[in-house]
């Protein structure tokens, strides 16, 4: 896929921002989501200590190989993957293309040493970009995406990290030098979530559980979890994952007020979990075809995660701190981070 096929989905899957009007047909809202995460709101700056995600949800298409909007080449695309779609054509389903792009960084806690820190994680970065399929209704939602990027010097990540750390002047990180090698990174990852309604009646609760994995030289692991939320006027979409693939649950669904441009305002609170079963991750066990630094992953890791979520119009603004168990033998200590998401349908 170049960047031409690129330019010219995101055209006819995304119209123009303010088009739409206060009561039009709701299967015609695109969601546009932003998510930036750092481990400075933990006041630290090491492991996972970066992540930017910008991603766009189509509007609702009536068949992944009918629909007219879509350009030939990604309906004969979506014909070699009918596997995954072919089995849900009822009229009721809601099915949407994501489009995304994002960066990663990972460094090891000394960012004054220049040598190499053999029981510290490896440096790496990850500049990828994914096309994933959503098929939803009220309760469920299936993801199937796909991530294609470069690890290693070609994902910028020295570069993006020492932009930031000049802008904040802040002291940069001395031992990229020793960054895993460039290597292409593919992971195709699925995920089920289903939503359960708790209560309609002030507060509004439900919760919503999920399950799926990731198979790929970038990470392979199963994982499961599950997220409560409760407040005023939940949305009627599935929770507010932290930046992960699969992640993209912000986008509203049928009967929610911002997919008929109404007005709308929401406060909720939520807490969630993610746990994985990790079977490899590159950021850790190193390059896969070279010879490169890697540490001791641990086969579990848990994500805890507590937070907010505020809905304006079209607008869905949340803040999370997320906690991470140990990811490797070497490390001392638990890992935590901020998450912020910026998500606008229209």
């Amino acid at each position: 896929m170049t960047m031409k096929h690129l330019l010219i989905l995101f055209v006819v899957l995304f119209p123009t921002v303010g088009l739409g009007a206060e009561g039009d047909d709701e299967r015609f809202c695109s969601t546009i989501n932003l998510y930036l995460e750092n481990d400075l709101f933990g006041e630290t700056d090491q492991h996972y200590t970066n992540g930017i995600r910008f991603s766009c949800v189509s509007q609702d298409l009536s068949s992944y190989l009918k629909d007219p909007d879509l350009p030939d080449w990604v309906r004969e695309a979506n014909h070699r993957l009918r596997f995954f779609h072919s089995l849900k054509d009822a009229e009721t389903l809601q099915r949407n293309l994501v489009i995304s792009a994002g960066q990663l960084i990972f460094t090891p806690g000394e960012k004054d040493i220049s040598t190499l820190i053999e029981d510290d994680r490896p440096y790496a970065g990850y500049l990828y970009l994914g096309f994933a399929y959503h098929i939803r209704d009220r309760e469920q939602l299936d993801t199937l995406e796909l991530n294609v990027g470069m690890v290693g010097p070609a994902s910028l990540a020295e570069n993006a990290q020492d932009l930031i750390h000049d802008i904040r002047d802040i002291d940069k990180f001395q031992g990229w030098d020793h960054q895993l090698e460039n290597e292409l990174g593919l992971q195709l990852v699925y995920e089920h979530k289903r939503r359960y309604k708790l209560a309609k009646q002030w507060p509004n609760q439900d919760a919503i559980v999920h399950a799926g994995g990731s198979l790929g030289n970038v990470a392979t692991y199963l994982n499961f979890g599950a997220e409560y939320r409760i407040g005023w006027q939940l949305p009627e979409d599935f929770g507010t994952a932290a930046l992960r693939p699969g992640g993209d649950n912000s986008a509203p669904g049928r009967g929610d007020r911002r997919r008929c441009r109404l007005p709308i305002c929401g406060l909720h609170a939520f807490i969630s979990f993610d746990t994985r079963l990790v079977a490899r991750d590159i950021f850790l066990d190193g390059n896969t075809f070279e010879d490169s630094h890697r540490v001791d992953r641990r086969p579990v890791v848990g994500d805890a995660a507590v937070g907010f979520s505020f809905l304006l119009s079209g607008w869905k603004v949340s803040y999370a701190k997320v906690f991470r168990t140990r990811e490797f033998e070497e490390q001392r200590n638990t890992h935590q981070y901020g998450s912020l998401s910026i998500t606008y349908s229209w």
